[in-house]
């Protein structure tokens, strides 16, 4: 195989950690992120644009002859990367490691991606959509549910569309909100009504190739800002793999019920789709149902996912552009890998930004994945709510987490907070 350039899109922890991996392969010539942060700065040159100006895209792939396009988010795959790049002349010889517009819907419309499963009998909660047009209907039908009730907004919130209320009156006005005053803007146009599954999550992740698939490791991440999963919901607060209870029998479920009925699918319905595909599921009673699906790798699961994936993930990459995954045996790391977030004070809500980061030389047996962090005057400063990701191995998830615990301790800036019960269900 050839050496090849590589754009990695995204600026959090999760393109720092691909970044890290991207840069251990013999394969990955040169590394640009953009707009990346101060973390992926070790690990190639960031470039200073959005993910979403798809000329200032062209334009670098043009300049800097990129052979790889990474979009680490779904931004810029739900707005159509994928399509842009292949119906450019000047571009489509580029490997997009990601799905076509029509395939970043599963994470891009709810609606579109519960049609789907219903399409192919993939287990997930019982469903209804509503807007405008069939409000009424929709407060009737929330009147009569079953409690709790999900409600999601349709399309992207930053992880921020879901509700689960706890009483009607909460429901009807959590839909009110959600489609007479757009609460999630056009996101929230349409409404999905969803049974509330009861059960413990966790998140899988495959690569496609289109036809063909190999499973990256599982992972649990934490969303809630609070000890004890309590408090508001966050983009996530740290991150263990393996996961204790997805046993081989339980992992043979979702690669039957879940994973190969979606690769199918998506085959069959003629939706373009080379590249990540997560499962958001939930174990009810010993049974997989998915929650979501989204086009790309998660957050603050790719943290954890990187360091126990073995394979060269240019290789990977390279052979789900060749469709020949099929040729490919992943291996796991048998160690365990945690993560812990460092946020900032306030988040999830309104926080401060630009305050002096110190503490990285004392980090020790840990790898330090930047996520709202950029440089300034020479100093790593805050710029995000979730600052950066303290990964450790260990031979257990609890041996793990110590040492993340050891190394996030060393890490100082104004207002620092994490929380200390990650992993807690599996003491």
């Amino acid at each position: 195989m050839s050496s090849y350039n590589i754009l990695l899109l995204g600026s959090g922890g999760r393109e720092c950690a691909i970044s890290w991996k991207l840069r251990q392969s013999k394969l990955c010539k040169e590394l640009f992120i953009a707009p990346g942060n101060a973390g992926t700065a070790q690990y190639g040159t960031n470039l200073p644009f959005s993910v979403t100006d798809f000329e200032e895209i062209k334009r670098v792939c043009l300049e800097d002859r990129i052979d790889i396009l990474f979009p680490g988010g779904e931004d810029s795959l739900v707005a159509g990367i994928y399509d842009f790049v292949k119906n450019d002349p000047e571009l489509k010889h580029i490997i997009v490691a990601g799905p076509s517009q029509e395939g970043a819907q599963l994470e891009g419309s709810k609606a579109f991606s519960k049609k789907f499963m219903e399409r192919h009998n993939i287990p997930t909660a019982a469903y209804r959509e509503f807007t405008d047009e069939n409000f009424e209907e929709g407060i009737a039908y929330l009147k009569q549910h079953d409690l709790p009730i999900v409600l999601k907004a349709d399309g992207l919130a930053a992880g921020k569309g879901v509700i689960i209320a706890q009483s009607t009156d909460e429901a009807v006005e959590a839909f009110t909100t959600m489609i007479k005053e757009a609460q999630f803007g056009d996101a929230s146009k349409k409404v999905v009504v969803e049974q509330f599954l009861d059960g413990i999550e966790l998140s899988v992740f495959a690569l496609s190739d289109g036809t063909n698939y190999v499973r990256l490791p599982e992972a649990k991440d934490y969303k809630r800002i609070g000890e004890g999963d309590t408090g508001l919901n966050t983009g996530g607060m740290g991150a263990i793999s393996p996961v204790p209870f997805a046993d081989d029998a339980f992992m043979q479920k979702i690669t039957e019920r879940i994973i190969e009925p979606t690769v199918r699918g998506l085959k069959q319905e003629n939706i373009i789709y080379q590249g990540f595909i997560f499962f958001g599921l939930i174990n009810v009673k010993g049974e997989p149902y998915v929650i979501e699906y989204n086009c790309r790798m998660g957050d603050p699961e790719t943290e954890v996912v990187m360091p126990r994936l073995e394979n060269d993930l240019v290789e990977l990459i390279v052979k789900m552009h060749e469709g020949k995954l099929n040729e490919v045996t992943v291996q796991h790391d048998k160690r365990a890998a945690c993560t812990v977030m460092l946020v900032s004070e306030g988040y999830p809500g309104n926080y401060p930004k630009g305050r002096v980061m110190t503490g990285f030389d004392k980090v020790n047996s840990s790898i330090a994945f930047h996520a709202g962090t950029s440089l300034k005057d020479g100093n790593t400063v805050t710029s995000g709510g979730r600052v950066i990701a303290i990964t450790s191995y260990g031979d257990t998830i609890q041996d793990a987490l110590k040492t993340s615990y050891e190394n996030a301790a060393h890490i100082e800036y104004e207002g620092r907070y994490y929380r200390k019960d990650i992993g807690y269900e599996f003491k």
